[in-house]
């Protein structure tokens, strides 16, 4: 087993070699991971099991660390916990073509392109429903009686 260090990844100071481990706490510290999507990780697969120690704690190395900021970037930007696991299974095959790896991010781009065409429509819609709304008593209010009828509505927004 090898000592933990003052918790970065990298070679202890007795053995130029010997790497470095972390512990859950230090590595959601490192990514601004939770303990607990940490261990959700570990059991869907996208990060290996770690190491454990004579204690059983888990043992982290600069693999994880690097596998969870690639996660962390991707769930960042909204991509979907099967793109992210298609992803890592690419990430892990260097000399494969990376037209899958557009192919995922193309798709939710033009997800991305979609979700916010709707909220544009609703923006609009809002606005013109709260710009309506003149004062007065709720039994007159213009913005109750149009989410109380979609009737009145401009355009299409639900869901």
């Amino acid at each position: 087993m090898h000592e933990q260090n003052n918790g970065t990844l990298g070679s202890d100071a007795t053995t130029k070699s010997a790497p470095t481990y972390l512990s859950i706490g230090e590595l959601s510290r490192q990514t601004g991971v939770k303990v607990t999507t940490i261990r959700y990780y570990e059991t869907e697969g996208l990060l290996p099991l770690p190491d454990r120690s004579a204690g059983n704690q888990r043992r982290y190395a600069r693999e994880h660390l690097d596998r969870l900021r690639f996660i962390r970037h991707a769930r960042d930007l909204g991509l979907s916990t099967g793109a992210v696991r298609e992803l890592v299974a690419l990430s892990s095959e260097p000399e494969q073509d990376c037209k899958v790896a557009n192919m995922i991010a193309q798709t939710h781009l033009e997800d991305v392109r979609n979700r916010i065409a709707r909220l544009k429509s609703l923006e609009v819609e809002l606005e013109r429903i709260a710009q309506s709304c003149s004062g007065g008593t709720i039994g007159d209010c213009s913005v109750i009686a149009a989410l109380s009828d979609h009737g009145m509505c401009h355009g299409h927004h639900g869901t």
